[in-house]
């Protein structure tokens, strides 16, 4: 049986998920003892073991509908942004004046990986609203290498997931202020948490809600998380997919 809350378990933050994990368990009566660390996401949210997993929204859509079921969206109490939902923030290195225009043009973005909400499909819709698109593009395979490119000016823009940028930004401050949050793309449903498809979701929901409900002041902070949010399949199916890299 497997469960993984892989997609913001940053170093810092591996012991506040394994309590985290340890109140799902308990409210829940079953489950792994421990958590599904460094294995393949694809071969994880398609197990038929699955017991509970997070993927993004784009891989659900794309590929996962039909293979899984939806248990919920956690809430990560964004500003600005509804209950459940989440957008990426557009970094750029804060002694770099150029415009989003001018850095479509003749600027490098990096992104995580073509099926990605926030790395991705983001930003091309953002960029398309206005006209523009990435004229270069450099894939990095995470969100944190993305920002570490654009550190590193191996690349001069791209778009991050607000919860991962919060939560590595409230870790490493000292390289938050080489870079700046110039604009952001509109609010679209989280990271949602999902099991194997023949498996009810309702206890498993509960589990998450009781857990999160039980976890101290410190670890709530630390993740971010206020809650879990019923949010309709059809609110990420129903978002285009775009176009691949």
């Amino acid at each position: 049986m497997i469960a993984s809350l892989g997609m913001y378990d940053m170093p810092h933050l591996r012991d506040a998920h394994d309590r985290l994990w340890a109140g799902i368990r308990t409210a829940l009566g079953y489950g792994p003892d421990h958590l599904t660390r460094d294995g393949d996401p694809w071969t994880e949210w398609q197990a038929s073991d699955l017991l509970l997993a997070q993927t993004c929204g784009l891989p659900y859509r794309a590929r996962l509908r039909d293979q899984v079921t939806l248990v919920g969206t956690p809430d990560y109490d964004l500003p600005d942004c509804p209950s459940g939902y989440y957008f990426s923030y557009l970094i750029r290195r804060r002694d770099d004046p150029r415009s989003l225009r001018e850095l479509s043009k003749r600027g490098v973005m990096a992104y995580n990986e073509p099926l990605s909400q926030s790395g991705w499909a983001a930003p091309v819709t953002h960029l398309a609203a206005r006209g523009l698109r990435p004229k270069r593009i450099k894939q990095t395979g995470s969100h944190l290498v993305s920002i570490q490119s654009v550190l590193l000016k191996t690349a001069d823009y791209a778009a991050i997931d607000a919860v991962t940028m919060l939560l590595w930004g409230a870790e490493d401050m000292d390289a938050v202020a080489y870079l700046e949050a110039f604009d952001t793309t509109e609010p679209t449903p989280a990271l949602p948490y999902i099991t194997a498809l023949d498996r009810d979701p309702a206890p498993i929901a509960d589990a998450v809600r009781t857990a999160i409900a039980a976890m101290s002041h410190e670890d709530r902070c630390d993740l971010r998380l206020k809650g879990l949010v019923d949010i309709p399949a059809s609110a990420y199916l129903d978002l285009p997919i775009p176009p691949a890299p």
